[in-house]
């Protein structure tokens, strides 16, 4: 069904051309809707001066040019030059009908069709969906539904937290209550109550973060008893993760999920290529890029952390190795990131060093919308993030 408005500007325009000639077919018509009635255009209003001619008896003419439009029922000129028009209800019932007969709804699929990465839900290991997560869940699958609906090649990612520092304090944590408790506690969905424990651990005892920060860099170099304790906590969260999507209607699979640890092999790669470029430089021991236009509040550059100065990689490093892998591997022309506010300097400066790195090419200047803050850069080889979902 044709929105009414876009009908209505249509129907405007052609009653100016016809009354007033070509010079006006590409006049605004200036389309609200009324109080009084369905609809109202102030063109006459805008385009009286030009004509030298008072508003009212423009308003008039062009109101006479609508009579007999199959939308329109009625067409009344009111105070200074205002043009109220009442739809035809017949009209509106045809396009209903016209619209419940179409297997697409009257949506015209998008030309030309891009291949796009949604990246939502955000879920982390052995943590619970808080609301966030759930918002942007909910938020991420409509806007994959509405892409698809429109002929979009889209690939969902559900960029899985199953890396980094806290899967040392876990993984030890799991080892001080023993293999079977820990998977007891999991299988109950108890993930609060076993992650808080952790933390609580960690901030209190000394040798036990000691013990979780090494641990870590086993992990990433994959010893067998860490890896192994690391599948527990994963499937178990897995399980968790399929029976809130199944409830919640979303299209999420186990085949969406984009594992912080998928990126794994390629960190060091993508290290070594940005400092290379001169990009990513040694700073106190580790490997950080400093993209231009990003400082505190001393003053002071902000870096993205590539590298610990232990050798372990953190969620900087998976963020630069996905959207460098979207666009060189997958060949993505679009991607959005459906996340919360907190994220966008953090996002920003991510998209800052896949600019410097080449991988994302056009300037890519954000604009606002109602509900978003996106970045487009020619061919659409851009991110996009969702401000607030």
């Amino acid at each position: 069904m044709t929105d009414p408005e876009i009908a209505l500007g249509g129907l405007v325009q052609a009653a100016l051309t016809a009354e007033l000639g070509e010079a006006y077919a590409a006049a605004d018509p200036l389309i609200r809707p009324s109080q009084f009635a369905d609809y109202q255009s102030n063109v006459a209003l805008s385009l009286a001066r030009r004509l030298g001619r008072p508003p009212r008896e423009v308003a008039e003419q062009v109101a006479a040019g609508l009579a007999g439009a199959a939308a329109v029922a009625d067409a009344q000129v009111s105070g200074p030059g205002f043009i109220n028009i009442t739809l035809r209800d017949g009209w509106i019932a045809e396009q209903a009908a016209g619209q419940l007969a179409d297997p697409r709804l009257g949506v015209t699929p998008a030309e030309p069709a891009r291949r796009v990465v949604v990246d939502y839900s955000g879920p982390n290991v052995a943590k619970e969906l808080h609301a966030g997560h759930l918002r942007a869940t909910v938020v991420g699958d409509a806007l994959v539904r509405v892409l698809e609906h429109l002929g979009h090649a889209v690939i969902r990612a559900a960029h899985l937290g199953d890396w980094g520092t806290q899967f040392g304090m876990l993984i030890e944590h799991a080892l001080d209550l023993g293999e079977q408790a820990t998977a007891d506690q999991l299988a109950a969905g108890e993930f609060t109550a076993f992650y808080q424990a952790a933390r609580a651990k960690f901030d209190s005892d000394p040798a036990f973060a000691a013990r979780s920060r090494q641990r870590v860099v086993q992990l990433q170099a994959g010893e067998e008893q860490a890896m192994r304790l690391w599948r527990l906590l994963v499937d178990d969260s897995m399980e968790y993760l399929r029976r809130l999507y199944d409830r919640l209607d979303i299209t999420l699979t186990d085949a969406d999920m984009a594992p912080e640890s998928f990126y794994n092999p390629m960190l060091a790669d993508v290290c070594a290529e940005l400092e290379s470029k001169g990009i990513a430089v040694i700073s106190d021991g580790a490997l950080c890029a400093f993209p231009p236009g990003f400082t505190g509040r001393d003053g002071r550059p902000l870096p993205l952390m590539l590298r610990k100065s232990d050798g372990g990689y953190g969620y900087d490093s998976t963020d630069i190795a996905a959207i460098r892998y979207r666009l060189t591997e997958l060949g993505a022309t679009r991607i959005i990131y459906v996340v919360g506010s907190e994220q966008h300097q953090h996002l920003e400066m991510v998209f800052a060093v896949a600019r410097q790195a080449g991988w994302l090419t056009g300037a890519g200047q954000p604009f606002p919308t109602s509900a978003a803050s996106c970045c487009s850069a020619p061919a659409w080889r851009s991110p996009a993030w969702l401000r607030r979902c």
